[in-house]
């Protein structure tokens, strides 16, 4: 083993969110905030921002608003930025309606400015899932009216050649729609891929319509699911006891199945619909599962696909998906198998060669949670993320921190979860005594926090204990305006994200 050609654990850097050397205002409790530049700013909202959702310190309406204004200034001094920024936001975070609000309000920013090319690209950038085309038009119809620019009409039509297949007409062309697929279709008129396709956008245009027509004999999967239908109900649950391949070729969903059995799922039911079952639509169900009482080996088989590296990683599944997932299973017979994917998603987290001390916020802003209909909060965002650091770290020192601060043990062996789920409610935000208190030394400093710290200790901020020679590394999971300290300066990183 090398003992003297190693690299420098405390190489200087400058990170790609940039700020003020100097505090230019207050964080929201009171200490020495530090503003970011326009793309600072812009990134570290977007990626933390579920749209339409209040926050602990800022309302709804007053984020989004923000959210806009920072995206009509850099759209229009920046395109290229942008559009990888929605790219990113959709494809590399999964994140979907800030992703669609950043294209719509590019565009209309630019437009605005009488500026063309890469506005329709920033549509057809916005949109992944075939339920996005029609967002994107409710959207800008909510914001601006139902006259919609050629750049956006031509960008969802972009994408809805992309998108739109049998498969996703069954899923996501539901009544309930303000824009259904035929609606897309006759508002932006995208030219069909092949002549199966163009079969397709006419038999979507027909049913929007109420012109009821046999599915097409193009059209496979319509046509089986059609057959399906045509199956008196009362002899439905014995038909799927015998031939349970039979609802792959329909594109039945899980749920699209307890409507047409018009009875509950049992034990047999979800036995014989779990191979067809996807990763997020298996992780979703597993208190269904032990609730209908599946046999073991069903189970066995279930966990070992959670468990599995490559789908993990073919699912795109985000950490705390696999969180909600321990907490919401009943059976400690999915513990480790979710242990095992939560590891396996995070597999781009360093192991950290040197020492390392790794600082959780645990104050009362954190509890909030990430979206109104998500039972995680950011507080488990940053448990999870600072657990896995600790323990793929060469030897880390592991921190709670509020108004007081305490080490969390990292037992030999012990998993994300566990870990995570032993931190506690600590009240306040006082980071600069936490960091001030157990900084030793360290090669680096990662703190996982909203930023919003206390006015610290003598005014000064956070991580003014730590050398300049030091990394200090800030992973912001709020995206608020100022900041806890410098960013963009060597050795002071500001980074954003991590949650789903």
């Amino acid at each position: 083993m090398t003992k003297f050609n190693l690299r420098d654990l405390r190489r200087s850097g400058v990170a790609a969110v940039r700020g003020a050397a100097r505090p230019t205002g207050r964080t929201h409790e009171g200490a020495p905030g530090y503003a970011r530049d326009a793309k600072g700013e812009l990134f570290l909202l977007a990626v933390t921002s579920f749209v339409a959702e209040d926050t602990f310190y800022e309302a709804a309406a007053e984020r989004d608003a923000r959210l806009r204004a920072l995206v009509a200034s850099v759209a229009v001094d920046d395109v290229d930025w942008t559009l990888r920024l929605v790219r990113w936001l959709r494809t590399g975070v999964h994140l979907r309606s800030v992703a669609l609000v950043v294209a719509a309000e590019a565009v209309k920013a630019r437009l605005d400015a009488g500026l063309a090319g890469d506005n329709r690209a920033l549509v057809d950038a916005a949109l992944d899932r075939a339920d996005e085309p029609g967002e994107l038009l409710a959207y800008w119809a909510s914001r601006y009216g139902r006259a919609f620019p050629k750049p956006v009409k031509r960008g969802v039509a972009d994408a809805a050649a992309r998108l739109y297949t049998e498969r996703s007409l069954v899923k996501y062309d539901a009544r309930g729609r303000g824009y259904r697929f035929a609606d897309v279709l006759e508002l932006t008129h995208p030219r069909p891929r092949d002549a199966r396709q163009g079969v397709l956008f006419r038999y979507a245009i027909d049913r929007r319509h109420d012109r009821p027509e046999p599915a097409p004999a193009e059209l496979g999967l319509l046509v089986a699911r059609e057959r399906l239908l045509a199956v008196p109900v009362a002899e439905r649950r014995a038909l799927l006891a015998t031939d349970a391949d039979l609802l792959g070729p329909a594109g039945m969903t899980w749920e699209q199945v307890a409507g047409w059995l018009q009875g509950p799922l049992d034990a047999a039911v979800w036995e014989a619909l779990v191979p067809s079952l996807g990763y997020m639509a298996l992780l979703r169900n597993l208190r269904n599962l032990d609730e209908a009482g599946v046999s073991d080996e069903v189970a066995a088989g279930v966990a070992a696909t959670l468990a599995d590296p490559a789908e993990v990683a073919r699912s795109r599944q985000l950490p705390l998906r696999f969180l909600s997932a321990y907490r919401a299973a009943p059976s400690l017979r999915w513990a480790w198998a979710l242990e095992q994917a939560l590891q396996a998603s995070l597999a781009n987290v360093p192991a950290l060669p040197g020492r390392t001390l790794v600082l959780v916020d645990r104050s009362g802003s954190m509890f909030c949670r990430l979206s109104g209909r998500s039972t995680v909060t950011r507080a488990d965002a940053a448990a999870v993320f600072g657990a896995a650091l600790a323990v793929r770290a060469e030897a880390a020192d592991l921190v709670e921190f509020g108004t007081d601060s305490r080490p969390v043990r990292v037992r030999r062996g012990e998993s994300v979860l566990a870990l995570a789920e032993r931190m506690g409610d600590l009240g306040g935000t006082n980071t600069a005594a936490a960091v001030r208190r157990h900084f030793r030394r360290h090669d680096r400093v990662v703190i996982v926090t909203d930023e919003q710290a206390w006015a610290g200790w003598r005014g000064e901020e956070p991580t003014a204990a730590v050398p300049a020679d030091v990394p200090v590394h800030t992973f912001n999971l709020a995206g608020y305006r100022h900041g806890h300290g410098p960013s963009g300066v060597p050795n002071r990183h500001t980074f954003g994200g991590l949650s789903d």
